[in-house]
This record gives C-alpha cells, sequence and structure tokens, in this order.
C-alpha cells in the first residue's frame, strides 16, 4: 500500500492547489490549540502502551476504551507481562470493547514481537504489518504517536474532511482508497505529524461529523467544497 501511495502522487499534487493546502493547514492546527481532546494514552510516547491502545481502538470509540485502556495496563504494564496472559484472560479484560477476535489477534502478536523482535515494539511500518491485526492505519498511528515519524493515517473521520473540504471522491472502502492516502499524505505537514493526526481525528469526531456536521461553526467553511455546495442548494 505505501508504494501504491507514492505511486499515486503525481496524479494527485494537480487537483490541489498549494495556497489552498497551507490554509487548510493552518485553520486546522489553531483550531488544535483549543480542541483537542484528552486521552491517557496521547500523554505518552511509551511504545507498548501506545500499541495496546492502538489495538484497543480499532472499530472501538475513544470514550469506551478509555477505561478498558487503563486497566489493561495496570494488570499488564509491560509486554513481558502481557506474555504470560492467555488468550482467555486477555479475553475477559478486553470483553466490553467487543470485537471477540481482538483478543486472539493482540495475543498472536504479542507471540510474535517476543519471538522475532526481542519483546520490543517494532518501529518499522512494514515490521509491524506483519503482526496479526494491524493495519496501515494501526501500523502508521504507532508509528507516528511512538515514534515520532512523519507518516500521515486516513481513516473515515479523514477521509470525510479531505473529500468534503477539496472535493474528492474516494472508493467506497475510504480504508482502502489510494487517491484518499495519497490526499492525507500530501497535505500532511512536514513536521509533528503526530498531532496532526489527532487534529483531523478530533475535527471529524466534534465538527465535521458524518451526519448533521457543525458548518455554521466550521473554520473551514469559506473554503470548504461541501460547504459552498451545502449552501448554495
Amino acid at each position: 500500500m505505501t508504494s501504491a501511495i507514492a505511486q499515486s502522487q503525481e496524479n494527485f499534487t494537480s487537483l490541489l492547489a498549494a495556497n489552498k493546502i497551507k490554509w487548510f493547514r493552518r485553520q486546522l492546527t489553531s483550531w488544535a490549540t483549543l480542541n483537542l481532546r484528552e486521552f491517557p494514552w496521547r500523554s505518552t510516547t511509551n511504545p507498548y502502551a501506545i500499541f495496546i491502545a492502538e489495538f484497543l481502538l480499532q472499530k472501538t470509540g475513544a470514550n469506551t476504551v478509555a477505561p478498558i485502556y487503563e486497566a489493561f495496563l495496570i494488570q499488564y504494564p509491560t509486554l513481558k507481562d502481557l506474555a504470560t496472559a492467555s488468550v482467555a484472560e486477555i479475553a475477559i479484560l478486553l470483553k466490553p470493547l467487543g470485537l471477540h477476535f481482538r483478543a486472539d489477534r493482540l495475543y498472536q502478536s504479542v507471540r510474535v514481537i517476543i519471538e522475532q523482535y526481542d519483546g520490543e515494539i517494532p518501529a518499522a511500518e512494514a515490521q509491524l504489518l506483519s503482526l496479526p491485526g494491524i493495519g496501515l492505519y494501526t501500523a502508521r498511528s504507532i508509528c507516528a504517536n511512538a515514534f515520532a515519524q512523519p507518516l500521515a493515517i486516513l481513516d473515515t473521520n479523514v477521509a470525510r474532511i479531505l473529500e468534503r473540504f477539496f472535493g474528492l471522491q474516494g472508493n467506497r472502502v475510504k480504508s482502502r482508497c489510494k487517491l484518499l492516502w495519497s490526499a492525507a499524505e500530501y497535505v500532511a505537514p512536514k513536521t509533528n505529524v503526530s498531532r496532526w493526526n489527532l487534529t483531523l481525528l478530533d475535527f471529524g469526531a466534534g465538527v465535521c461529523t458524518a451526519r448533521n456536521p457543525s458548518c455554521g461553526i466550521c473554520p473551514l467553511r469559506s473554503q470548504c467544497n461541501y460547504a459552498k455546495i451545502k449552501h448554495s442548494a
């Protein structure tokens, strides 16, 4: 997927004006100064803690994950501690989050990390992608949040913002859309990408929502393709 993203950059760059991208970044960066949400995994760069957080956050809301995340780290404060747990023991702790297969995938990932990476969370995107249950979004989130690597992410929130603001049209399955992955990389700043990723996630969750977006208070509305179409209808 990473190579596919790079290959699509040439076609994508012609779709966006550089000044609009700069304005987009500036507006969202300003919005983030007062509006980023606080969660326990956002106050650490510990690779194990972030690895656990990203695993638990898969298809699960952050508010639901927060208490389970904290309880999980109390019971299994290190990867070495987690390696002693059985799938059944992990499943009991994660049961409130649903997705019964999550415990097994987490267990299998931990086994790989112990056996192939000497018990250290891999810092490379390709290595993380080799772990059971880790997709591109999760791998890149870990790289950005734990290792400060400048890797953009794409989920439904980010995809919605990019499609609406820039007038893009991605595939039905956003997580596999080369155009939107390319867009996410292209509009991201060169530095502090972890905070940028969190900004997009929170903006999509709180302002540019799937239903009834708050266009009236949106700092992007004056240049947003979606807002222009919506208010001209």
